[in-house]
This record gives structure tokens, C-alpha cells and sequence, in this order.
């Protein structure tokens, strides 16, 4: 083995001194990790003197990422003693350092599942959000601008990470990942040109028409009066969509012909959406149940994660203009194994072998929004995100069993083919608490009160942040229009619903609300909680 000679200036002792500094991973007490220390020349390793044995460094780009001291009690006392060994990544597990970007509740479950992957060194999330930093899930970065690749590059270089996990689509379809993959960072999640699947619903109706993915008839426009004229042929309900990203608020369900036409105006002469909205659908509207499909892909092969169901809808009985998602559950009964082998078949394979075939091989997580038509009892497909669903999400990592880095680095890699995960038995159940107002105008900075008490409802119960922030005094407060994600596991649906609600019930949050009906599909309408 080819010896290296460490300059290690400073040794700080697991359990103070390295906890304390800022911008440190959070890490288990039984190891010492001294980060961005740089190796110079070829001659024998300097013998370190320690109150417990060294036991492994570990060297990533020529940086000390690892100092593995066997004991939660070691701190390195002087460069004497008896010499560690060097271990490569060529004999030891593979392990790796982590940056997740984005900062919320979809990101804080992506830090939470990565942090039980027992192949990951340290995680960070930027910028992630109050509560990823103080549960311990990860550590957050505030001040790293995730639309500049070449400051996310020079992090990664610095702290030597080996995995991007990239959350929200804006830095995707800003080209983030293509950045990343040109400076060899291995990243999870889709270039540019492969996230228009999400950027451009024209775009993705296109690659449906090309090659033969059912959708839902539709036609696009950029004139509003042409636009009116088909809606008019068509018959309301009808759906219009803007072509961009209106952050979850630019699909409006018409129930008739007015609303239809005042939602073109509003995109089409108003803008509300700015650029987003400068192109509209007009899509036939398909009556059914819609269910939330994910899949990992490799830009050749895919693998389907479990099944989850979103609520859309801000009321209760699915009612109310449409959110971000107000609750979900996993799995969606109604996805049987059969319909999610022709979901796979009909849609996600198409999709991954057109992507590839159209130059723009997709690597990432393809989430698709799928109805289930209530006269075919077939598949079709809604629209395409190229990231985790939020708050699907939250449901699917609380009951991830398998090593999640390993996971997505084998789709960086494209050798997804044959990796089966892992999943624990039961349900798992999120639901969503916002400011009230969302998705409308909301108040900001409300007190949320009594976290903690909720969480101990249930060992099954996890609280995943969106967006908070802390106050002066320390108290968490609200600064988004989805704030909580709630979410609980249990042997069955019921149990999962119970527990997430009875947690729910033990915050106190003047300034907040929730569906309270999240399930309501899949369970007796009796079960439901009346209280507001």
C-alpha cells in the first residue's frame, strides 16, 4: 500500500471541542472525524499518540475525511505513538459524505433516511432549515447559494463529498447536476436537458405522443382566444395547466366553462405565473383516483420504489384550490402489484428508453402523477416530476429499510440493474400542517409550540420541517406556507392515521391547519377525526 504523510494541525476530542465548532457534521460519539486536511508527500504516515488506538483513517481526494479512534472518550494528544493505517476505499465498505440540496420537508427526510445508511460519513443540506439542524439529521449549510455551481463545486471539493443528492427541481433545471457530473461529483438527479420533463409540460406531452405513453388528451396554446375557442368545443370539467413551474399552483381543475376561461386569462393576459405561464394546456379532465408512482432510474434501467397517495386538494373531502400536497400515505392500496408491473411498462420504461433515445439520458427519481381512470380502471399519466414528491416523500423514507447513498450512488453509476430495496412492513401516514391562508396570502413568524411532546406520541412518529425557522428566544416558528409534515408509522393504515393525528393534536399552533381526513379514500368515512 502507497504510504502518504498527514499535516494534522488540529485534534479535537469527539465529544466537546468537535460538536461545538460551527459547520461540523453532526457524527456518532464513537468516532473523531478531522475534516479538509490536506495530504503532503510520499513518506511514512506520523505516529499518533492517543488515549484510545487508532483504528482507520480514511483519505478521500487526498483529504483526511476520517479519523476513526475506536473510542467515545479519544482525543489525539501528540504526533507520537503507534502508526494507524490507512485504509482506501479499494479495502474497506465504500463511504461516503453527503450533501443534500434544498431545505424542506422533502430534503429533511432525505437527511433523516440517509443518516440511518450505515456507508455515510456526514451529511450536509444547504441551506437546509431549522429543523434538519436541530434534530441532528444533518448539517446545515445556510449561506452555500445552490444556484451557483461553482460554489456548490468548491464545498464539495473541500469537505470531500462523494454523493449530491439534489431535492428541489429550480437547481435541476437550472443545470446544478450538470455542473456536478462535469466536475465528477457523482449526482443524484436529472440534467437540464432531462428535467424539462418536470420545466416543460409541452415537453413531456410530446415524449407521450412520440412514444405511445398514455396521457390525457390535451392541446397547447400561447394564444388566449384560440385557447377559449377549443375549451368551448371541449365542455367543462376541463383541466389548464401552465407550462412551467408555478411551485404546485399551476393546474386549475374547471368545473365550469368560466373558470376555465378566467384561469387562460390569468396566465395567458395577467401572468400570474410570469414566464411559466406564457404557455398553457388544456387537457381533458380525467375522473378517477390519482396516486403518486416513483422510480429510480440510471439512465437505462429503473427500479420501482413503493406506492404512495397525495392529497392535492386544500380541504377536507378534496376541496379547495390545489397545493404542494396537504397529506399522504404509503402504500396506496389501490396500486395493486399488477397495475404498478403496467405502470412500469406502459409509462416509466417508455419514458426512460424516449429520454435516452431523444440524447437527454434521464438519472435521477422520475415521480409520476398517475389517474386511474374510473372507466378503464387503467393508468394514465398526469404529469412528470423529476425529484421526490413532497410530502410523498417523508411516507416513503420513513419506511426505507435499505442503505439509501448506496442506492442512489449505484444510479449515479447506472448499475441500478438488479439492486432490490427494502421496504418495512405496515403503512405510513403524513400529514401536512400550514399556515393558515396557504395556499393564498399566510402570516409568517407564528410560534409553533410542544414539538417535542408530539414526536413522543409514538416511536413511530417522526416531525419533518419545512418551513421554520427559530426565533430569538429559541422557539420555532413558521415561515412557509407548508410548515410540518407529521408523520407516523403503524401496522395498518388506521394505526399510522391515528398516531399521526393524535400528534398533530399535541401542537400548539394558533396559526396553523390541516386536512383532517388524509386517508379518507382508503378508509371507512367513521374513522375520521371532527376536530378543527
Amino acid at each position: 500500500m502507497a504510504s502518504s504523510t498527514a499535516q494534522i494541525h488540529t485534534f479535537l476530542d469527539t465529544t466537546a471541542s468537535f460538536r461545538s465548532k460551527p459547520n461540523r457534521p453532526n457524527l456518532s460519539s464513537s468516532k473523531a472525524f478531522f475534516f479538509g486536511q490536506t495530504l503532503r508527500g510520499t513518506a511514512s504516515f506520523p505516529r499518533l499518540r492517543t488515549a484510545g488506538k487508532v483504528r482507520s483513517i480514511k483519505v478521500v481526494n487526498e483529504k483526511i475525511v476520517g479519523i476513526d479512534l475506536g473510542t467515545t472518550n479519544s482525543a489525539v494528544a501528540a504526533m507520537e505513538g503507534d502508526k494507524p493505517t490507512i485504509v482506501t476505499n479499494a479495502e474497506e465498505e465504500e463511504r461516503v459524505v453527503v450533501l443534500v440540496i434544498g431545505g424542506g420537508g422533502r430534503e429533511h427526510a432525505l437527511c433523516y433516511a440517509l443518516q440511518r445508511s450505515s456507508s455515510v460519513d456526514a451529511i450536509f443540506c444547504a441551506p437546509g432549515n431549522a429543523g434538519i439542524s436541530n434534530s441532528g439529521s444533518a448539517t446545515c449549510i445556510s449561506d452555500l447559494d445552490i444556484f451557483d455551481s461553482s460554489a456548490v463545486i468548491s464545498f464539495c471539493c473541500k469537505w470531500g463529498v462523494g454523493l449530491v443528492v439534489v431535492g428541489p427541481e429550480a437547481p435541476l433545471i437550472s443545470g446544478l447536476a450538470n455542473d456536478l457530473s462535469k466536475a465528477g461529483i457523482p449526482t443524484f438527479g436529472p440534467s437540464a436537458e432531462a428535467a424539462a420533463l418536470e420545466g416543460s409540460k409541452n415537453f413531456m406531452k410530446i415524449l407521450c405522443d412520440k412514444y405511445g405513453i398514455p396521457t390525457a388528451k390535451y392541446k397547447t396554446f400561447t394564444d388566449p382566444s384560440a385557447a377559449k375557442q377549443y375549451i368551448q368545443e371541449q365542455g367543462s370539467p376541463i383541466v389548464i395547466k401552465a407550462d412551467g413551474l408555478a411551485s404546485g399552483k399551476g393546474v386549475i381543475v374547471a368545473t365550469t366553462l368560466e373558470e376555465a376561461y378566467d384561469a387562460v386569462d390569468s396566465m395567458l393576459v395577467k401572468g400570474v405565473f410570469g414566464s411559466a405561464g406564457c404557455r398553457v394546456i388544456v387537457e381533458e379532465y380525467l375522473e378517477g383516483e390519482e396516486v403518486s408512482f416513483f422510480a429510480l432510474v440510471d439512465g437505462e434501467n429503473a427500479i420501482a420504489l413503493e406506492s404512495a397517495q397525495d392529497h392535492k386538494r386544500v380541504g377536507d373531502g378534496d376541496t379547495g384550490p390545489n397545493t404542494g400536497g396537504m397529506g399522504a400515505y404509503s402504500p396506496a392500496p389501490m396500486l395493486t402489484r399488477e397495475l404498478q408491473s403496467l405502470v412500469m411498462e406502459s409509462i416509466i420504461l417508455p419514458t426512460v428508453k424516449g429520454m435516452a433515445a431523444e440524447g437527454c439520458k434521464f438519472v435521477g427519481v422520475l415521480y409520476a402523477g398517475l389517474m386511474i381512470e374510473k372507466k378503464s380502471g387503467l393508468p394514465k399519466l398526469i404529469e412528470y416530476n423529476v425529484r421526490f414528491g413532497d410530502p410523498e416523500c417523508q411516507v416513503l423514507m420513513v419506511r426505507l429499510e435499505s442503505d439509501l447513498a448506496q442506492v442512489l450512488l449505484a444510479a449515479c453509476r447506472g448499475e441500478l440493474s438488479g439492486v432490490s430495496l427494502n421496504w418495512s412492513p405496515g403503512f405510513a401516514m403524513v400529514v401536512v400542517m400550514a399556515s393558515k391562508g396557504y395556499p393564498g396570502v399566510y402570516e409568517k413568524g407564528t410560534v409553533i409550540r410542544n414539538l417535542e411532546e408530539a414526536e413522543h406520541v409514538s416511536s413511530c412518529v417522526k416531525i419533518f420541517h419545512a418551513g421554520t425557522s427559530q426565533d430569538s428566544m429559541g422557539n420555532f416558528i413558521a415561515v412557509g406556507g407548508r410548515v410540518l409534515g407529521v408523520t407516523a408509522k403503524g401496522r395498518d393504515l388506521e394505526e399510522a392515521r391515528d398516531r399521526a393525528y393524535q400528534a398533530v393534536d399535541e401542537i400548539n399552533w394558533s396559526g396553523g391547519f390541516c386536512r383532517r381526513d388524509i386517508g379518507w379514500r382508503a378508509l371507512p368515512r367513521k374513522q375520521f377525526a371532527t376536530k378543527g
